[in-house]
């Protein structure tokens, strides 16, 4: 039994996710169309359902057991002609992070997105340059700082989205926010989704108890409103998608509804800083819908320092055209310590250690793949805002041959080298 834990530091402190033993809860069950197997009698025969996903790409279900399925019993219900399979459903957890937020912050600490050699962080001033190259991007006319019309979902923690950098960036269900309380006014199923849904609690408040889903969408687009920090984009909306608790928690049933989701939605990006575990059917599905729908999914390659080649780590392994997967190198240029890395599986590499952003209530400096993952989905959308009519497979061909080669980072990932937001724009 394995499960996946969402990996972040505080204060550069840094907490691999790695697959290791620990109950998952139940099973995920996907039943064929059409079947009313789950309402049947027989299935109380092997425990019971508690929890359902009717999605755009199946109908799941969580299956309870008292002391879980029995070898046979799992072939037995794989033989049904009803299911189309049944896999573990894993937990998917946050590990505790400790520190306070630094009361001062500024865009002239944040290396990421402009490297002046002096504001990497204490232990590793960095190297002037080793940057996204915002800058030089942002001067280009078209698509500069983005656009308004491209919607990101940060698939996560939640997002804060009363917070003074991130409150004008958040893509508003009008319909919700104008109708009445409590009741579906737009008729898409989920109730007072106004900034977007939480999965785990089932409600339509994806408020960051945590903290993690706030700095992942700092990254992306903290407004540049000349307080605190700024996104990678300054125009873009972020739906805000919870499936994991303020306790960092969560369930792989309740991420495929996120995905499904954000594809209703109509969001152009999927941001998700979280992964690990095995390979599972029913997350395979979820993302080969938001292909489909020409959605581009970044993820997090991880951060047990190893080879992804070898030592696949999802959801940023699986095989499917519009995943990117992203490793995380340091403010000196070189591959962050605890950074996946991989020749073949892991695309290109962007800023993720001692990264400052929003946080609940506040701003923090956070390290991981995690943080990495915003910076290319920044740079994602920024692309889509000059060129809307690339599909997710032309933007990971053209980060990866866009990168700017470095000695340090040829071998990490496919890359050889740090996504370039200029270059890419510039598609040179």
């Amino acid at each position: 039994m394995n499960s996946k834990l969402l990996v972040v530091s505080l204060f550069s402190l840094v907490f691999s996710f790695s697959a290791h033993a620990t109950p998952f809860n139940g099973y995920i069950v996907k039943v064929k169309k059409g079947s009313n197997f789950l309402s049947s009698k027989a299935i109380s025969t092997y425990g019971q359902v508690t929890k359902t996903a009717d999605t755009g790409f199946g109908t799941f279900a969580r299956l309870e057991t008292n002391q879980g399925l029995s070898d046979k019993a799992m072939q037995t219900l794989a033989n049904n002609p009803d299911i189309e399979y049944i896999e573990p459903n894993y937990i998917i957890s946050l590990e505790s992070v400790k520190g306070e937020a630094p009361k001062d912050a500024s865009f002239s600490k944040q290396w990421g997105l402009s490297n002046n050699g002096k504001n990497g962080g204490i232990f590793s001033p960095g190297v002037a340059g080793e940057d996204i190259n915002a800058m030089k991007a942002w001067d280009i006319t078209k698509g500069a700082t983005g656009d308004k019309t491209i919607k990101i979902a940060v698939i996560d923690t939640g997002v804060e989205y009363t917070h003074p950098d991130l409150k004008a960036q958040m893509d508003v269900n009008l319909a919700e926010l104008n109708g009445k309380p409590g009741v579906d006014d737009d008729g898409n199923g989920y109730v007072d989704d106004i900034y977007g849904y939480d999965f785990a609690n089932k409600d339509g408040d994806p408020a960051d108890g945590h903290g993690h889903g706030t700095h992942c969408a700092g990254v992306i687009g903290a407004s540049h409103n000349n307080i605190g920090v700024a996104g990678v984009m300054a125009n873009v909306k972020i739906v805000g998608i919870k499936f994991l608790s303020d306790k960092g928690s969560g369930e792989t049933i309740d991420a495929i509804a996120a995905i499904d989701y954000a594809i209703k939605r109509g969001v152009n990006v999927m941001s998700n800083s979280w992964g690990g575990g095995d390979k599972e059917q029913s997350l395979l599905d979820a993302i080969t819908a938001a292909e489909q729908a020409g959605i581009t999914f970044v993820a997090a390659a991880g951060n047990e320092s190893n080879n992804n080649d070898s030592t696949p780590s999802y959801p940023a392994n699986y095989d499917v055209s519009n995943v990117i997967s992203v490793g995380s190198y340091t403010s000196a240029g070189a591959r962050s310590s605890f950074s996946n890395y991989g020749l073949k599986t892991v695309h290109v590499t962007a800023p993720g250690s001692t990264i400052l952003s929003t946080y609940k209530g506040s701003y923090a400096n956070l390290s991981g793949t995690s943080m990495a993952t915003p910076h290319v989905s920044g740079v994602v959308g920024l692309l889509l805002s000059k060129e809307p009519g690339l599909t997710p497979a032309e933007i990971r061909e053209r980060l990866i041959r866009t990168s700017t080669q470095t000695t340090k980072l040829k071998s990490s990932s496919l890359s050889g080298g740090r996504v370039d937001a200029y270059r890419a724009l510039m598609n040179n």
